[in-house]
Parts: structure tokens; sequence; C-alpha cells
């Protein structure tokens, strides 16, 4: 599959490329976005970024970029809750995600997951189903994460069964790329672009003209979460 591309069409579990083709299409997509169109700064350090909807793009890109001190969060941290699990841990900190659920692990870097949002009336609940790579790159002293989620169509008939596994609600759709890279000044850069669209009868320009804020959103919930994780006590163990 060489010319494939990342966009907002859900493809069948039977269709998808190799791990290596989307860990080298997301790695191009990732690159471009230092020429993107630069947008407003949130939370007083989460720069974003956007591009709009090209020729094969069902939606607009749009990307948020900070960097993280050590003391805020370290790249071992980043990636032992976005690098393992991703799904189940972004129910711990993104309010609207209820539910996660693994449909099928494809190998031990990429796995079909389905998370359900909920959203306040008379905004539907949202039911997105997408497979998930991580790829830790390790070949050079900086080390570099990255997360791709693509969107999955569970719908033909030989996949009867893992859809019984999704929850009702609107289909919605989302691609993204994450990634959480080393610097040279021991800070970490976690960079996430993403294209989505949420289903329904919602208007897009409604969706895409706060895109931006509610992904750097994302940034300060992370981080509120990990602080609160690591004030929580160690369980003892008897003896």
């Amino acid at each position: 599959m060489d010319d494939f591309q990342l966009t907002i069409t859900a493809l069948k579990p039977g269709a998808l490329p190799s791990e290596q083709t989307l860990i080298t299409t997301a790695t191009n997509l990732i690159e471009s976005t230092s020429t993107w169109i630069q947008g407003k700064t949130f939370h007083y350090t989460v720069k974003t970024c956007h591009r709009p909807k090209g020729p094969i793009d069902g939606a607009p890109w749009h990307c948020r970029i900070s960097e993280h001190a050590p003391t805020e969060a370290t790249f071992d941290q980043f990636w032992a809750k976005l690098g393992e699990d991703k799904a189940i841990n972004e129910k711990e900190f993104i309010p609207e995600i209820k539910e996660v659920t693994k449909i099928k692990e494809l190998s031990p870097t990429a796995s079909i997951w389905t998370l359900y949002y909920t959203f306040t009336p008379p905004v539907s609940p949202r039911v997105f189903t997408v497979l998930q790579v991580r790829h830790l790159d390790t070949s050079s002293s900086k080390r570099k994460g990255m997360i791709v989620s693509l969107p999955i169509d569970l719908s033909g008939p030989e996949d009867k069964k893992l859809a019984g596994l999704e929850p009702a609600g609107v289909r919605g759709r989302y691609v993204s790329v994450e990634t959480l890279t080393e610097l040279d000044n021991g800070n970490t850069e976690w960079r996430m672009a993403t294209s989505s669209t949420p289903g329904g009868m919602i208007p897009s320009f409604i969706v895409e003209s706060t895109m931006n804020s509610k992904i750097a959103a994302d940034v300060p919930h992370f981080l509120t979460w990990l602080r609160q994780l690591s004030k929580q006590p160690v369980a003892s163990q008897e003896v």
C-alpha cells in the first residue's frame, strides 16, 4: 500500500496497511505540521496549528504542541500512560470518554479499540472504533514514541462478532498521530495531529471552530491526572 494516506475514511480489519507503512506515513504527516498554519496558544503553553482539508482528506487537520520539563512529566511517564493502554488511560483524564473496550489485539503493538463518548444533551453519545498502533524508536540517544489511531469499519458480515462488542451510539470517526520526543534540553515534546468527524447532524463548522481549543484541553487534563496518581498512597502488602 505505497499510496496509503491517513484520512477519516474507516478501513475494514482485513484491509489494513502494515504497521511499518502506517508508521512511515504517520511520520511524514507529523513532520509536515511544522509548515501548517499557526493558531492560538491555549493554557499559556499549548500551541496549535491547522491544515485545511485537502483533496484526499475527509476533514481538516488540527495539531497541538507542548513542551514539558521533567518536573511536570518525564518521557517515561508520558510513554507509560500514552504508549501503553492509551485508550484505557484516556478514559481517566478525558471527561467525555465513559467506556473503552479492546475489540481485538492484532499484534503486541496494534489493537482495535472502541471508545464511547457522552456529551451534554441534546448531543447523542458517540462511538469511535479505532486501530491503535504504537512504536518506540530507541535507535538514537533521544527516544521518540508514536501512537497512531486509525478509524475502523466493522459493518461487514465477516466482522459481525467484533461489531457486537461496540456499544450503541452515533458512529464518529477520527484519525490521529501522537508523538513524544526527548529533547536536547531534557524536556519532552508532546505533539498530536488529528482529523475527525463526529457523525450525526452536528454542523462541521461548529466542530472545526472549537477543535483547537478542545484538543489543547487534553494537555492540562492529562497533567492534572498524572499529578493525582503520584499522590495516591501505595497499598501496603501483608507479609
